[in-house]
């Protein structure tokens, strides 16, 4: 789960991590007493107005602005507010800008970068820095790697000061602001683990003019599977950021990604789900979404997939491979049959269906007078399902 920046921020600033801080709004009716409630706050004329979004490269989309006075602030928000904002992360589609963040503004000396997630390889935790903040993190591994400070913390402990003084000397800071940033540092890790965070990433942390280090962004991913600790976290989630399909999923309780192919999938099981899709691009395809129907896949869950699947129009063929271990094949083929007659499919389907009863679910399929496409395998599957996406752009 992702939250946006002043929501980050807040919790950064519950752990002692210096912010830039503001207020949001999402009523256009609310900016000129709030611009002034900022520059009153904060006693200053010149503030930042931010498009708050789920997705970076704001700054490039035209998504912050800096504004020297209450006027150009104030269109600022005017055209902020509302607009669609493309970014490199958005897409070409864009997002639609519904809630502003105005903040006070600083003199910026200096910008880095700074962030934690989890390192899968090392089975630990990476808190990385860099000198070369405000930039995308992407381009700097790439082009200068060894800009970028990394220590590695075992996930049953907290950041010590020793790989504070590390990743605090890793940006050459002068000896006055050293210790300060490492207590930042050490704040920054306490929040990630407490908060069960994924990510947290602060791009950029600033060297003020007035010798300060301040958090200017702030970026949060949570582990869904460890919310129910913490119910101020759910009640930040921003629904209109969401994928629409993704949240029609949910309430069914199907896991459903969107991805950019034509191959529509539906399978029970996360690995199997991923293996499927892995087969499918072997195979020449690209798979149109990830849908994990999980162990209770029957008549009313095949159908809930199908009606998820086919609101993406790119779908061409939909593949279904289930294996019956807790789950009945025959009884998702029933489901399937149904599923078909009743929506009234105009896209081919693939059924690989192994496990439990297959066999009597195969003589189901064959025998339902519905246009099926059976599968003997995996394989079989994927390259059926790739010639039928063929067949639908001839």
């Amino acid at each position: 789960m992702k939250i946006h920046e002043y929501q980050g921020k807040k919790i950064l600033s519950d752990f002692n991590v210096p912010i830039q801080d503001g207020y949001v709004i999402e009523d256009i009716k609310l900016a000129e007493q709030t611009i002034k409630q900022v520059q009153k706050d904060f006693q200053t004329q010149d503030v930042i107005v931010k498009a708050q979004i789920h997705a970076g490269g704001r700054g490039k989309g035209g998504g912050v602005k800096y504004s020297p006075d209450f006027k150009t602030a104030l269109n600022h928000t005017k055209n902020i507010l509302g607009m669609n904002l493309v970014t490199h992360q958005t897409g070409e589609e864009g997002k639609k800008v519904n809630k502003v963040y105005i903040t006070e503004a600083f003199d910026i000396k200096k910008e880095y970068y700074a962030a934690i997630t989890l390192d899968r390889s090392k089975k630990m935790d990476v808190f990385m820095v860099s000198t070369e903040g405000g930039m995308n993190i992407e381009d700097v591994a790439k082009e200068t790697p060894e800009k970028i400070i990394k220590v590695w913390i075992n996930p049953k402990e907290y950041l010590t000061d020793e790989k504070a003084m590390e990743l605090a000397l890793g940006l050459e800071l002068r000896d006055k602001l050293i210790k300060p940033c490492i207590n930042i540092f050490k704040n920054m890790y306490k929040c990630y683990k407490d908060m069960d965070s994924s990510l947290l990433e602060i791009n950029p942390l600033v060297e003020t003019e007035q010798e300060e280090i301040v958090a200017l962004d702030a970026k949060f991913n949570f582990d869904s599977n460890a919310l129910f600790r913490h119910k101020n976290i759910l009640d930040m989630r921003d629904l209109t950021e969401e994928d629409p399909l993704e949240l029609e999923a949910s309430k069914f309780d199907l896991n459903y990604v969107k991805l950019e192919g034509n191959v529509g999938c539906m399978v029970n099981g996360a690995g199997l789900a991923m293996a499927t899709m892995d087969i499918i691009k072997i195979s020449g395809g690209e798979p149109a979404n990830f849908l994990d129907v999980g162990g209770k896949a029957n008549a009313e869950t095949i159908k809930n997939g199908f009606k998820i699947i086919l609101n993406d129009k790119n779908v061409k063929v939909i593949l279904i491979n289930i294996f019956g271990g807790i789950v009945r094949c025959d009884r998702v083929a029933n489901g399937v049959v149904d599923a078909v007659k009743d929506l009234g499919l105009k896209v081919p389907v693939v059924v690989r269906l192994e496990g439990t009863n297959a066999e009597i679910a195969k003589e189901i399929l064959s025998n339902s007078g519905v246009e099926i496409i059976p599968a003997n395998n995996l394989e079989d599957a994927a390259i059926k399902s790739v010639k039928a996406t063929l067949k639908e752009k001839n």
